[in-house]
């Protein structure tokens, strides 16, 4: 068995399960992507680049809060029988009572990861979607299990969900989400209003689960995924909608999928990683995180 490269590798040694609050689990599915292929290495990009990163985030120290990283989640086998072994992983977390912090991979993953979640919580959490595309097909290339499904497979199982940063989605799509009163903030909506305008509904559940698809954030910081579209997020936009999500709802755990790594362009794969690591930093500092968690 090779060894497995731990989030922030020696900075931060590994942390227990039951002592560490993230728990990183890497999950190289790829079985469907339909343009830009590699997102299986995506997973091992982000932990290799993130040995290179900052303990302190310039706001606090996550990894004060322990990190454990899972092996890598075995995606060998056809579409159920990953998302199967996905949806085991993800329950060894939450077993512990901790967040799960998952690596991908195509989005297809998070669908392994919402029936996990159900099974711990039932259907009582919401999804808040980062994402230039909708996900919102019935099936696309003849499988209800491809990436542009993940989101229609999600409201199917009773989920509400939330869209933003999306600028990519078919008639329908945009009719998936007029009939289901989708609520979303596109990205052109976020670049003329500001992120202080986006604000989740009354009534959307209190506990949240966020599904970071990579390209959410704007071509031209992020060219390592499959199906990069101009007009995405600034840094800065999806750190601040990351921390309006964290104070008005309660993160229970988030997903980073659909990177694939560009060989030497290592200011992506750095970016990918201060990704997860920021987002731990902003789940930790949040008042409900840490009720949630009973952190110290």
């Amino acid at each position: 068995m090779s060894e497995i490269i731990t989030f922030h590798g020696d900075d931060v040694p590994q942390s227990r399960p039951d002592e560490a609050l993230f728990h990183v689990i890497p999950v190289p599915y790829e079985k469907s992507v339909s343009y830009g292929s590699g997102t299986a290495e995506g997973p091992a990009a982000i932990l290799a680049a993130s040995c290179q990163l900052e303990v302190f985030d310039g706001k606090s120290t996550p990894a004060q809060y322990g990190i454990y990283t899972h092996e890598a989640v075995n995606c060998d086998g056809g579409h159920e029988e990953s998302l199967a072994n996905i949806k085991e992983a993800v329950l060894n977390c939450l077993r512990h009572g901790k967040m799960p912090v998952v690596l991908g991979g195509e989005h297809t993953v998070t669908n392994g990861v919402i029936d996990a979640l159900i099974e711990k919580y039932g259907t009582d959490f919401g999804v808040v979607q980062f994402d230039a595309h909708a996900d919102l097909r019935e099936s696309y290339e003849g499988s209800i299990f491809s990436h542009a499904c993940v989101m229609k497979r999600t409201i199917d199982k009773g989920i509400p969900i939330y869209q933003l940063g999306t600028r990519s989605y078919c008639m329908e799509e945009h009719q998936t989400r007029v009939y289901n009163e989708i609520p979303y903030m596109d990205a052109e909506d976020i670049h003329r209003q500001g992120t202080d305008a986006f604000v989740l509904p009354d009534g959307f559940p209190e506990k949240v689960f966020i599904t970071f698809d990579i390209d959410a954030l704007d071509s031209s910081i992020m060219p390592a995924t499959g199906t990069p579209v101009p007009g995405g997020l600034t840094w800065y936009q999806a750190m601040w909608l990351i921390e309006r999500i964290v104070k008005q709802r309660t993160c229970i755990g988030f997903d980073v999928l659909e990177y694939a790594p560009m060989y030497g362009l290592h200011s992506a794969d750095f970016t990918a990683a201060q990704l997860v690591y920021n987002m731990m930093g902003y789940a930790a500092r949040s008042t409900g995180v840490r009720s949630f968690f009973q952190l110290g």
